[in-house]
């Protein structure tokens, strides 16, 4: 494909996020009271499941450099030695030859750690369980925007496992060695939430023996024109409530929701990334019980993540017309917010919407979090 016409159908995708303007509010159905848990109970619902945390982590984070070189960060309560192992998989960390010592609060850069597809590491607290992490980010050739959903804390402690979600950009360009990379990760279920029009402009490759489900989140294409930056700017708050509140919409995000826990590693993903991608990564975050300031970082990283990318499309267009252009490439705070408010609007409190928007009840909950949260 053509580098004018990438950017072009990256453009029109994100023109087509409005093409479901959000119909008229209508009541939500009614819901057990046993069921309607708001966002900020969610944690505590989990809680009842699992029982407190055994990671005494509060804070803890890999960064890549991407020249061999890795920056670990952890906070833990006082009095806390932490020590550091790694190894080229998840499951097969090195836990006979430590890399890092520490005390509960901590920062090292490594080095000549050797050659892996994905590093990861292991940090063992004096006191409680371990936390096993990677830098979020996958770097492959053909993807500008994949990366892990786990990695962050919930509200009441647990930590979102890594390794079982991906959230990815289009998939078109992947190479072989990308895939052998995906397959490494366990990559068993891809769903791609373009539209009909996208899938056949660009189809998947997926690794070897993952199924390719195809999940419409706009159910329908259009054009639009927008004339300013502002009217950009409305065209995806009014594609991002489109998302909570289309029948096309629920629909898709109740079978990502369904497939959540699948066997193997699942990967979501759009073409930019960002706005459908980013909603299943925030319903899935949130019914985890991950705090919304937390939920809105993981949907702003696409920002970081798609500069390069997304700076070559505005630099093929006149310069008043790449003003125009730039919010529709961009993620924002009003764009999220206006997801959270539609849910809001519709259904009162997230467990509703979970509930009645995309069939997600109390013991679904607790089966997502049974086996996606550690600690």
């Amino acid at each position: 494909m053509s580098t004018i016409r990438r950017a072009a159908l990256l453009a029109a995708s994100a023109l087509t996020l409005s093409a479901l303007a959000a119909p008229a509010a209508t009541a939500a159905p009614a819901v057990p009271a046993a069921a309607v848990s708001s966002a900020s109970s969610l944690a505590a619902l989990h809680g009842s499941a699992l029982g407190p945390s055994t990671i005494p982590f509060t804070a803890a984070q890999v960064t890549d450099h991407g020249d061999g070189t890795f920056t670990l960060t952890w906070s833990a309560p006082r009095g806390t030695r932490v020590t550091v192992y790694t190894g080229a998989s998840r499951d097969a960390i090195d836990l006979r030859h430590a890399v890092a010592h520490g005390e509960a609060t901590g920062s090292v850069t490594l080095r000549g750690l050797g050659d892996a597809d994905r590093r990861w590491f292991r940090f063992e607290p004096s006191r409680g369980d371990g936390l096993t992490l990677a830098d979020r980010l996958v770097r492959l050739d053909g993807t500008a925007n994949l990366r892990d959903v786990g990695g962050y804390r919930t509200a009441d402690g647990h930590w979102v496992e890594m390794g079982e979600m991906y959230r990815s950009d289009a998939l078109d360009r992947l190479t072989d060695a990308d895939l052998t990379v995906l397959e490494g990760l366990d990559v068993r279920t891809v769903m791609d939430l373009r539209t009909d029009d996208e899938v056949a402009a660009a189809p998947d490759r997926v690794p070897a023996g993952a199924r390719d489900v195809h999940l419409d989140v706009l159910g329908t294409t259009a054009s639009f024109a927008p004339t300013s930056a502002t009217d950009s700017e409305r065209l995806m708050v009014e594609a991002e409530r489109t998302m909570v509140s289309s029948d096309a919409a629920r629909a898709a995000y109740t079978t990502v929701l369904d497939h959540a826990d699948d066997r193997g590693a699942i990967l979501f993903h759009c073409t930019a990334g960002k706005d459908r991608t980013g909603w299943a990564s925030a319903t899935i975050l949130t019914a985890l019980g991950v705090p919304r300031e937390t939920v809105e970082a993981d949907y702003l990283a696409s920002n970081d993540y798609r500069a390069q990318a997304n700076a070559a499309v505005l630099a093929q267009l006149p310069a008043a017309q790449a003003e125009i252009y730039r919010p529709l490439l961009d993620v924002r705070s009003q764009y999220l917010a206006a997801g959270f408010d539609e849910v809001h609007q519709r259904y009162g409190t997230f467990g509703r919407y979970l509930f009645s928007g995309v069939h997600v009840g109390l013991l679904e909950q607790l089966s997502l979090r049974h086996d996606l949260l550690v600690g």
